[in-house]
């Protein structure tokens, strides 16, 4: 696994690095965003999640039926196309050192998927189970790639993000609700890889990579926002067309 922290003096990845992600369908970037920024970004985070909870425009990923409701033992909170929401994080998908990242992965022209927080609070924060994303996206090719992007520090405690090395390479069949891949047929945990960041820390992986966070037993919220990347022209796997160029997903860079 090639680990890097991103300064000032910012460069593209090293072959190493893309190779790794080749390899095992992960890059660890470290610490990407400046302190700034990142207090911006969490001010601006916590206000869209508590405007969230009164108009209860979020899901509750830990409840059965999805919908928050005030006493739950535990919340895993998500909030669906922050970019539309906030002005400050739309500017963040427009980022050059994530996009420069991005492009090294996937080519030079990139098209938003879609966006999401995902908020684990502190002492009761929920689970999310083994899965591949592209086993719910459906999408053709299945090269899409994330970048999840932390606003605290997160280890394995609090929601480290745990990844299975090598996975991308044979997808999975599961549903949404589906926590059969926790039974070790199709995942040994064994082989995960746990990673820690600091706040303001990123790492990038692939559509098919398997992967879970743990629950947040911890005194200290988890706050992580996640960009999914696509090239334009990625089809739906169940209709055949084509994810639509929008204001909700808009082309974030092109390369003529």
């Amino acid at each position: 696994m090639a680990t890097d922290v991103i300064d000032s003096a910012f460069r593209s990845l090293a072959q190493d690095q893309i190779e790794s992600f080749r390899s095992e369908g992960f890059v660890v970037i470290g610490k990407l965003l400046e302190d700034g920024h990142l207090e911006e970004l969490r001010e601006e985070y916590d206000r869209i999640f508590a405007e969230a909870r009164e108009t209860q425009k979020l899901r509750n990923l830990s409840a059965t039926d999805g919908l928050p409701t005030e006493g739950d033992e535990e919340e895993m909170l998500q909030i669906m196309q922050m970019c539309e929401r906030s002005l400050l994080f739309r500017q963040l998908l427009f980022n050059d050192r994530i996009l420069d990242i991005a492009e090294d992965l996937i080519g030079p022209n990139l098209q938003l998927f879609h966006d999401q927080a995902l908020y684990k609070p502190a002492h009761r924060g929920g689970p999310i189970f083994w899965h591949q994303d592209n086993a719910y996206w459906k999408c053709i090719p299945a090269n899409l790639v994330s970048c999840w992007l932390t606003l605290d520090d997160v280890d394995s405690a609090n929601g480290a993000m745990h990844l299975l090395p090598g996975s991308h390479l044979q997808p999975l069949t599961h549903e949404r609700a589906d926590v059969l891949l926790d039974s070790g047929s199709q995942i040994d945990q064994s082989r995960a890889v746990v990673v820690e960041l600091p706040a303001g820390g990123v790492m990038f992986h692939h559509c098919q990579t398997a992967h879970h966070t743990p629950p947040n037993t911890t005194d200290r919220q988890r706050r992580a926002f996640a960009i999914h990347f696509m090239a334009p022209g990625t089809r739906s796997a169940p209709t055949g067309d084509f994810m639509p160029v929008s204001f909700g997903r808009p082309i974030l860079r092109m390369r003529m």
